[in-house]
């Protein structure tokens, strides 16, 4: 049994036919759609390395099965560049050195993207720590990653980017 979806990646109609009605988000992604920078790290909802923004809002893909996101509008890591102008989290995570390996970056971030434009991120740190919590980093570059948030909202403020 072949189930079509529609997905809107990055601005992109995608249609997709699964032969697998149980395939999440993240298997779509990554190994039909091509877009490898959402990682997968747990499997298991935990470490948050998957983060997406659907809707506008913060999942983990590799809990949220591929056929219910039918019709959404899915933003992942590639989808905030513009060419090679880095959108302002991503430059805020260098300037601050929110990052080590590197691995857990790309979910950083979209979960970062969310909190602002959730209006979580009020440049308190331990708020930010708070609404964070659900991303791991093995490397344990929290500080940075904290720093990276505040700047990141400061400069998405400042160009009025922050709303939803």
């Amino acid at each position: 049994m072949t189930l079509s979806i529609s997905l809107i990646v990055n601005g992109e109609q995608k249609d997709i036919a699964l032969e697998d009605p149980r395939a999440t988000l993240l298997d779509v992604l990554r190994d039909r759609v091509g877009l490898t920078g959402t990682k997968k790290g747990c499997d298991r909802g935990q470490c948050g390395a998957c983060t997406v923004l659907v809707d506008g809002r913060r999942i983990n893909s590799c809990l949220a099965l591929a056929a219910s996101q039918d019709g959404a509008e899915v933003t992942t890591i590639e989808g905030l560049a513009t060419g090679d102008d880095l959108h302002p989290l991503q430059a805020a995570f260098i300037e601050a050195d929110g990052f080590q390996c590197g691995y857990c970056t790309p979910g950083q971030i979209m979960s970062a993207l969310g909190l602002i434009r959730e209006g979580l991120a009020d440049n308190d740190p331990e708020r930010i720590r708070e609404g964070m919590s659900g991303n791991i980093c093995r490397c344990a570059a929290y500080q940075g990653i904290t720093e990276a948030v505040i700047k990141g909202h400061k400069a998405m403020t400042d160009t009025g980017e922050s709303q939803i």
